[in-house]
């Protein structure tokens, strides 16, 4: 049994002084509950403050990007070692802000996957469709393609320690999100496919998160569905009280 996953990825909000109040919330509401593994993600300039504050709690703490080099002249990027030291354990790789604003690609998106690998970090591996893809019938060979990009030349032993959310775009930030049963087939062909990458036991222990306007009125719908095994949430995120309904939908 896959046990449910709750990520809050803050995108850019909230200083360090707002990042820590809503940690020290989310800490409170949150502590002692084992329904969901729990992981936030602040802005960097909060990684620091929030760092201080969960650590060592059942609230787990994630980078909402990472460079693939370990030091040099990449000016406005963050690498692992950077991250390790304030004890972060998770990093958001290939989100579709970052594939539509910053030109991230399924390369970019593989070489940091491999390196948060190699250096024991859990990456969540975004993929999924636009609108337009959607309505032109692509949802799948989208997603397939951002999975096999990411997962090139990765071992069965290094992809099950990865989580993937699959993040239609037409739902991010938008209010709309996809139905229970859509988010569903989405995922199922997600698994299966990685089995046809892998094997069963991988495709049965890689979880998989939907992300896209998850919200707790409609987060028990989505968490019920066999192959969803979480949520990336956005804006539902940025209180204590709405990021805590989410996880107290999971099943």
């Amino acid at each position: 049994m896959r046990k449910k996953l709750i990520a809050g990825n803050w995108k850019m909000n909230l200083g360090p002084a707002d990042s820590a109040k809503l940690a020290q919330d989310i800490l409170n509401a949150a502590s002692g509950n084992d329904k969901a593994d729990i992981v936030i993600a602040p802005t960097y300039t909060s990684l620091d403050r929030v760092s201080g504050i969960i650590h060592g709690s059942n609230v787990k703490l994630s980078a909402q990007d990472m460079h693939w080099e370990e030091q040099g002249a990449f000016t406005g990027k963050i690498s692992w070692d950077m991250l390790k030291e304030l004890n972060v354990e998770y990093a958001i790789l290939g989100h579709s802000e970052q594939r539509t604003f910053f030109h991230e690609t399924n390369q970019t998106v593989n070489m940091k996957t491999k390196k948060a690998l190699e250096k024991s970090l859990i990456p969540i591996v975004c993929v999924g469709e636009t609108l337009e893809e959607r309505e032109s019938g692509k949802t799948n060979a989208v997603c397939e393609d951002h999975v096999r990009g990411a997962f090139q030349g990765i071992s069965k032993e290094d992809a099950v320690k990865c989580i993937i959310a699959y993040e239609p775009v037409w739902a991010i930030g938008t209010g709309k999100n996809a139905t229970p049963e859509q988010a569903q087939d989405v995922h199922a062909f997600i698994r299966n496919l990685l089995k046809e990458m892998y094997d069963e036991g991988a495709a049965s222990t890689i979880r998989i998160l939907y992300g896209g306007s998850m919200k707790p009125d409609n987060a028990a719908g989505l968490l019920s569905k066999p192959d969803i095994d979480g949520g990336l949430i956005g804006g539902a995120s940025l209180k204590a009280d709405s990021f805590l309904g989410i996880i107290n939908a999971a099943p």
